[in-house]
């Protein structure tokens, strides 16, 4: 299945905006879903956003539901995270996720590789 490499984070005022991406490793990239999970200090993982493996389907959190943007190029074995309107309550470790089924929503539970994470952090 490969590796996930995220890249992307970084320090960002509120209202700024910062893009994610992921690289995957491996030749069955395009097969699974994707998503991006973040978590907190002293916080649970919670998922973000996911998208499916052919990008028909996307879900988000409530919380970046009209800020943040999921996307994903099959041909680059890439995923993204277009982050806008950033808030200080974004702040987190941020990562990349994949599945082996089609499509599986936002339950962790569906994801089986992970990447390092990329620190995003968002002053007010």
């Amino acid at each position: 299945q490969g590796q996930l490499v995220e890249s992307g984070g970084g320090l960002v005022q509120a209202g700024d905006s910062l893009r994610l991406s992921c690289e995957a490793s491996g030749r069955r990239f395009d097969r699974g879903v994707m998503a991006w999970f973040r978590q907190a200090p002293g916080k649970e993982r919670e998922a973000v956003a996911c998208i499916s493996n052919r990008a028909e389907r996307t879900d988000y959190t409530d919380a970046v539901k009209g800020r943040f943007t999921i996307s994903r190029d099959n041909a680059k074995n890439m995923v993204y995270l277009q982050m806008d309107n950033l808030k200080p309550e974004d702040t987190a470790v941020y990562y990349c996720a994949k599945g082996v089924r089609t499509w599986g929503g936002l339950q962790e539970s569906w994801y089986t590789h992970w990447g390092q994470g990329t620190q995003v952090t968002v002053s007010s």
